[in-house]
Parts: C-alpha cells; sequence; structure tokens
C-alpha cells in the first residue's frame, strides 16, 4: 500500500492526504465547485477479511513510527458501552505491545488527587518511536467527574479553560494527538447493557458508576456539548465514532487512524531462515521435568 503514490491530482484542503486515501485503497478527491459534502459511497465487504487488511496496514504503520521516532498519541472516549475497548483490541491485537501501548488508569489515589490534574496522564506520553492509546484520558474530568461530582465546579471550569493550552502544548512538542468519540444511542446502550447481564464474560463491564449513569443521560449529553465546545481544536479537533454498529464503528476507526498519520511500507525483504543447528546433545531425562497436565487432545 505504501509504496503506491498517489495520482496526480487536486485534494480538496480538508480532504485525506493522497497517501491516507491510498491507504484506504481510496482514489484521490477531486476538488469541486461547491463546498458540499457527499457522503462517502458504501462498499461491499466481509468484516473478517477488511479487519485482516487494516491489521496489516497498522503493522506497516507501526514500523513507520518507530523508524521516524514519531510519538503518537489517541484518544478514546464515549458513552459507556460504546465500543472503545473492543476497538482498541482491534488495534492492538497484531501490535507490537513494546511499541503500542494501551493506558486505562484507575480511579486517581489520594495522592494523585493532591497533583497537577493532567501530571499521572503526562507520565505516560510516549517516547520516540512509540504509540499509546488512551482508554480514557484526562477528559474524565469534563465527562464521569463533572456529571457525579467527583471534581468541584472550579476544577471543572480550570479543565475547560486550561485542557486546549495543555493539548497544543503536546502537538507543538511534536506529539500526534488523535481524538475519537464513540457515540452509541440509548436504545444502543440499553441493548449493550442487557447483553452484559446475561454474559458471565462480560459482567465485569457492568460498574457501578455504569449503573448510576443510567439515570443521568442527559447531564452526560450536555457535558459532552460543553466539553466539545471547549476541546474540539482545530489543531485537534474531535473526531465522532458512529458506534452502534460495533463492527463498522471499528473499521472505520482504524481506517481514518491510519488515514491521519502518512507512512511508507517498510517490510523488509523475505527473511531467510539459518539452518537449524543439528548437532547431538544429551538432554536431561524428560521425567525431571514438570509438565501440564494433557486434558485436551
Amino acid at each position: 500500500m505504501g509504496k503506491n503514490s498517489a495520482k496526480e491530482s487536486k485534494l480538496a484542503p480538508n480532504d485525506l492526504s493522497n497517501l491516507g486515501r491510498a491507504v484506504q485503497g481510496l482514489p484521490p478527491q477531486l476538488e469541486t465547485s461547491q463546498s458540499v459534502e457527499v457522503p462517502p459511497p458504501k462498499i461491499d465487504y466481509d468484516y473478517d477479511k477488511e479487519l485482516c487488511r487494516l491489521q496489516v496496514e497498522l503493522v506497516k504503520l507501526q514500523e513507520w513510527v518507530r523508524h521516524e521516532k514519531l510519538k503518537v498519541v489517541v484518544l478514546f472516549e464515549g458513552r459507556d458501552a460504546a465500543g472503545k475497548g473492543g476497538t482498541i483490541k482491534r488495534i492492538t491485537q497484531s501490535l507490537n505491545p513494546r511499541v503500542c501501548q494501551v493506558v486505562a488508569l484507575p480511579a486517581p489515589t489520594e495522592r494523585e488527587r493532591t497533583q497537577w490534574y493532567f501530571q499521572r496522564y503526562a507520565a505516560h506520553l510516549p517516547a520516540a518511536g512509540e504509540i499509546v492509546l488512551f482508554d480514557r484520558s484526562w477528559y474524565n474530568r469534563a465527562g464521569v467527574e463533572h456529571v457525579m461530582g467527583f471534581c468541584t465546579e472550579t476544577e471543572y471550569l480550570e479543565f475547560l479553560h486550561s485542557c486546549p493550552q495543555f493539548e497544543r502544548m503536546l502537538t507543538r512538542s511534536g506529539i500526534i494527538l488523535i481524538k475519537y468519540w464513540f457515540s452509541v444511542s440509548d436504545e444502543e446502550q440499553e441493548r449493550r447493557f442487557q447483553q452484559r447481564l446475561k454474559d458471565p464474560t462480560k459482567r465485569w463491564k457492568l460498574s457501578p458508576m455504569d449503573l448510576e449513569s443510567r439515570g443521568r443521560w442527559v447531564e452526560y449529553s450536555r457535558a459532552k456539548d460543553e466539553m466539545f465546545a471547549h476541546t474540539d481544536l482545530k489543531q485537534v479537533p474531535w473526531y465522532v465514532v458512529n458506534a452502534d454498529d460495533k463492527k463498522c464503528a471499528r473499521l472505520n476507526c482504524i481506517r481514518h487512524l491510519l488515514s491521519m498519520i502518512p507512512y511508507r511500507d517498510l517490510t523488509p525483504e523475505p527473511i531467510k531462515l539459518p539452518t537449524l543447528d543439528r548437532r547431538k546433545y544429551v538432554r536431561p531425562p524428560m521425567a525431571d521435568q514438570s509438565f501440564v497436565r494433557e486434558v485436551y487432545k
């Protein structure tokens, strides 16, 4: 993918880069005389095959980040049960955990509550050649902390004032900051909550905070709108992912992420394995070792 040069054409100023569109298998978008937003055409696809293809591209992106010593931060925010964790899981599934790390911080400790608010998040920012995915982030203050009363009104207003400055500081330092908001309808959220109640492997996902939030849907909506009004910056905009369909949300988010960081394919030439060392060696008796019982054969 990365080696394909974009066709010569004029791109709309706000459109994806030629390379980004080439990543997605799309032709360059031509300028139009009128700035009318045209919905992208729907494509036929097989979810598993498309996910596999995009994950291969993520590996290429990872190698480019390492090669160019880029620093990438991706924030995942949204309603409870909106599918953030599932998308993060598909992104990291084939990546090197030493390059791409997931940060999902618990509630702050007593000591952390006395620190500068952004301090505990800043400790997890990437070094050169690293990608950090925040499964919820410093925007907790604008959402759950504000709605549930875990911060004062003064602290909340200070966050709305200082967050844009903090993010501009990150981008000036060379960090590529991308922010996603996963949007889910109340009907779909209710369906997923009911599914979690019935599935013992997912019941742990229903926290007391999730249950409490059910009675504060409007308050959370108002908090989200206020947050966007203050932090949807030109340099670091919010990208909203329609998450009512989990599989579509995953593919759309990954495709968009790939388009945000132009990269080249650095896949090395085919590797020839060296000859296996087959020198004779007398190993210790097998009976001296402790084996896991083979129940499944």
